[in-house]
This record gives structure tokens, C-alpha cells and sequence, in this order.
């Protein structure tokens, strides 16, 4: 199994495009962005963020990881672990503690490969450091091994965090890696959404974690105020070579007597799916730090689900929906940025961002109207905003094409949330209860010049041309405009532009 994992892996590095993609899932993404004085975004470094999304005849499997000091761990995260639970690992006669010993296996065989990869780099990069000398005037060849060793050093830095699910015998299993993160969302019978977080982040504010480190000798005090290990507020990451062999010389690590920083899973699950009807999500560290940037921390779940239920009654597609929420929080961060107000300090600039949903019995908007036919939904290009902190939060605006004499029709969702805090080893989880309120404005002529033509209770029909007869009546507009342009020449005061 091993040579068959090393092959793959060597011959054809994009052996997963050959795995079937869910069809029950859409990701949506946005590069890194740092706003200058003038509010103009620009790009820092390539998008680190990778994902996956397949399909088997035995299972589903999504995953969600940031990458960091380059995409290299990203991607080859995303890759071996497929491998390492697509190769017939799996199978529907696993009891839960089977699946969650197969997982953790394989992020630790997923470490370990990727260190195996760069071995060689590593002993490269250690003999030229001997070599190196230490005086200020470099040599022609000593600039050149200073050169080489920068070079290696690019190539062995880096890691990723992960968040992986496993749908498996309709069973949901979560793997938590570092600070990305996963909510579920139940629609219960009265039409309220319940949110529950999966995990939460291995940072230095988990109570867990800093335990663990704790016990490792670690002084939990100079950890809370630390935050960043390495650039990082992750405690557990898949790479880094730094902290997870040179931990000794970093001050903050240096006493622990055992690795620190580690790539073990905290798994979830199995959770029946059975009778759930509702949606998963996935989300990578950028996404949610832009909201919270944006609005702060409290609400976060509640808004991104928000945000999603009304994509996802929008769009006809998964992919166009979880873009759609992704340019909305993109939309938000740049405006609490550019307004100049209390977040702005907060929001100079986000990182990659990528959401993934995966609906669980969940209906899509119907799009396979057409306008003409009433129904279909188009969004307007109007932000979803929050400008106060309140329970309440808009989340939407649309326009509707008109059917049965409406013209607009404007829709929000509030959420509130409720709910006891979670005692120790659960999930937080909280219950979002969104109401929608519509407000309609008909066509209405009373006979003085209105502007609005007299539909009735009737839709408009296209006429031959395929047109719908306008709604606004500009007649009186073309006859003065004729009038004013006529040049003496007595046109007609009908007569509209030309």
C-alpha cells in the first residue's frame, strides 16, 4: 500500500482529478487582499487555500485547508490524504471508533510522507550551514551558497491546517486540524435553523490545549501572551519543520518536554444524518477572521449561515451560492475598512478565503424559470451589512421579476441566537431562529399622471418582439422632450428620441 501511495504520488501528482466530484457540494473562494490608503485592494502572495470534495460508492469526503509560507503543504495534504482514505480504507462495515482510528492514521502517515519529502532538502540545507562563514564580506561562492540556502529555504517552509468530513453508512465524521472550521446546520420541524460548531480551534484560548501544553512543562500564562507561535495562532498544524523539530529553539516552546505543536486530529463523530435536513460547512481560517474583522466575534456562526440560507434560496446552483456568501463577507471587510469606523483599525487586510457547502436534503431555488414566468431570483448588487451590533442582521436583498402585478419584492432574515453555554467536551452549539419579512410594492394608477401603468391583477406578457411592456409610462416625457428638440419645425409633440 505504501508503493502504491508513493507511486501515485510521484507519477501522476493530480491522480485526484480522476475521483468523481460531489455533486451535493459547492466551494467558493477569494485571494488574500491588503487595502491601500485609497481603499484599492492588491494580492500579497498566491492563494495558499486548498480544498477537495469526492464522491464514492462508499463514502463522501470534503476537506478544507489553509496553507501558510507557501502552498506546498496545502496541496500536498489535499492529495495524500485522498489517498490515504480512498484506496479502499474505508468501508460501510466500520463501527465509529474503526473510522476515527483510520483517520487519525492517515494524517499521521500524511505528515510523515510529507517529511520524507524533504529530507533531502533539509540535510542540504544543514551542510551549508555549517559551511556558511559567519563574516560580513561574502565570497562569489559563498553568495551563491547563501543563495541556495535561501531557496531551501523556501522550499521546506510552510504547513496547513485541516478540516476534513467524512460522510460514511449516513454518518458524519469531523477531523479537526488547527483553526479551520466546520458548522451544521439542522432545519428543524417549525422552519428554524439550528447551528451547531463542530470542534473548536486548537489555538492558545482553547482551555484543552493549553492544558495539554501545560502538561508538557509550557507555561500556560506566557502561551496566552504569546498568541503567535511562529506566526501562527494554530497549536496543532500539519508541517512546519520548525516547530516540530527546532520547538527547542523557540523561546516560547523551548522548555516542553515532548513536541508541542502537533498534526494529531481531534475527531467528531459518527453523527446520524438520518431524517437531518440542513447543510454542512466547511471554512478555512481566512473566512472567518475577515467576518470577525468585519463584525466582530460574537455572531459569526449565525451570520455566515444566514448568509448561506439566503444564497442558497437564491441561486440555482451550490457553486454560485458558496461564491456568492464568499464575496459577501469580501464585501463587508473592505467596507468596514473603508467606512473609517470602529472595525476599520481591524480590516487593512484578509487572507485567502474558502468556503465549502455540502446540502443534506436540503432544496435548491428553482431555476428552471424563466423570467417571463415569474420566480426566478436575481440579486442586486447591494452589500449585506450590519452596521450595528444587534441580534438582528440583514442579510439580504433581491429583486424579483414581476408576476402578478409586484414589482419588488425585498427580503431579510434576522437571526437571534439562544442558548445555554456548552459544558466541557461538548460542541458549542447555538440555535439560530430566522424569520423572513417581505414587504411588496404594487403598480397603482390613479388616473393623474402616475407614472406607473394600471396592471391589474394580471402578469405582463411579452408582446411579439419578446418584450414586456414597460412599466413606467414616459409619454408625457416624450412629448415635452419632443417639443423642447421640434426647432420650429412643428414635430410632433409624441415624438420621442431618436
Amino acid at each position: 500500500m505504501a508503493a502504491q501511495r508513493r507511486s501515485l504520488m510521484q507519477s501522476h501528482q493530480s491522480w485526484t482529478d480522476d475521483l468523481p466530484l460531489c455533486q451535493l457540494c459547492g466551494v467558493g473562494s477569494a485571494p488574500n487582499c491588503t487595502y491601500g490608503p485609497d481603499g484599492k485592494g492588491t494580492q500579497s502572495h498566491p492563494n495558499e487555500d486548498g480544498h477537495f470534495r469526492f464522491s464514492t460508492e462508499c463514502c463522501f469526503l470534503y476537506g478544507v485547508f489553509n496553507g501558510y509560507d507557501g502552498s506546498r503543504v496545502a496541496s500536498f495534504v489535499s492529495q495524500c490524504l485522498t489517498a490515504e482514505l480512498l484506496l479502499g480504507q474505508l468501508s460501510a462495515g466500520h463501527t465509529d471508533a474503526d473510522v476515527r482510528r483510520i483517520l487519525s492514521q492517515a494524517f499521521d502517515v500524511v505528515e510523515k510522507s510529507y517529511f520524507e519529502t524533504i529530507d533531502d532538502a533539509l540535510a542540504e540545507k544543514a551542510n551549508l550551514q555549517t559551511q556558511l562563514p559567519e563574516g560580513v564580506y561574502l565570497s562569489a561562492q559563498t553568495q551563491k551558497m547563501a543563495e541556495r540556502l535561501k531557496a531551501l529555504e523556501q522550499e521546506v517552509s510552510g504547513g496547513a491546517t485541516a478540516i476534513v468530513a467524512l460522510i460514511l453508512n449516513n454518518k458524519l465524521y469531523i477531523a479537526n486540524v488547527g483553526t479551520n472550521r466546520a458548522l451544521l446546520c439542522k432545519t428543524t420541524a417549525d422552519g428554524q435553523n439550528q447551528v451547531i460548531q463542530i470542534g473548536r480551534a486548537h489555538t492558545t484560548d482553547n482551555e484543552d490545549e493549553l492544558t495539554r501544553l501545560t502538561q508538557l512543562g509550557l507555561d500556560p500564562v506566557r502561551l496566552r501572551q504569546t498568541g503567535l507561535i511562529s506566526g501562527q495562532s494554530s497549536t496543532r498544524r500539519i508541517g512546519d519543520y520548525k516547530v516540530k523539530f527546532n520547538y527547542t529553539d523557540i523561546d516560547v516552546l523551548s522548555a516542553a518536554k515532548h513536541k508541542p505543536i502537533i498534526s494529531e486530529p481531534e475527531i467528531h463523530g459518527g453523527q446520524s444524518l438520518e431524517g437531518v435536513t440542513g447543510f454542512l460547512l466547511l471554512m478555512s481560517e481566512g473566512l472567518i477572521k475577515a467576518l470577525e474583522s468585519a463584525h466582530g466575534p460574537e455572531q459569526v456562526n449565525q451570520e455566515i449561515v444566514a448568509m448561506v440560507a439566503a444564497e442558497l434560496a437564491l441561486q440555482c446552483s451550490l457553486e454560485a451560492a458558496a461564491q456568492s456568501v464568499v464575496e459577501r463577507v469580501k464585501r463587508l471587510h473592505h467596507d468596514a475598512y473603508v467606512s473609517g469606523r470602529q472595525r476599520a483599525p481591524h480590516c487593512a487586510r484578509h487572507e485567502d478565503m474558502t468556503l465549502l457547502i455540502r446540502v443534506i436534503n436540503y432544496p435548491l431555488a428553482d431555476g428552471s424559470l424563466t423570467p417571463t414566468q415569474g420566480g426566478r431570483i436575481y440579486p442586486v448588487s447591494v452589500p449585506y451589512s450590519n452596521h450595528q451590533s444587534t441580534s438582528k442582521t440583514s442579510v439580504m436583498l433581491s429583486l424579483v421579476m414581476p408576476a402578478q402585478g409586484t414589482l419588488t419584492n425585498g427580503s431579510n432574515t434576522a437571526s437571534t441566537l439562544e442558548g445555554d453555554t456548552p459544558t466541557a467536551g461538548q460542541s458549542p452549539t447555538a440555535t439560530l431562529q430566522s424569520t423572513n419579512t417581505h414587504t411588496q410594492s404594487s403598480s397603482s394608477s390613479s388616473g393623474d399622471g402616475s407614472l406607473f401603468r394600471q396592471r391589474g391583477s394580471q402578469a405582463a406578457q411579452p408582446d411579439e418582439t419578446g418584450r414586456v411592456p414597460p412599466y413606467v409610462d414616459f409619454s408625457q416625457f416624450h412629448r415635452l422632450w419632443g417639443m423642447e428638440h421640434s426647432d420650429g419645425q412643428g414635430l410632433s409633440g409624441e415624438m420621442g428620441p431618436q
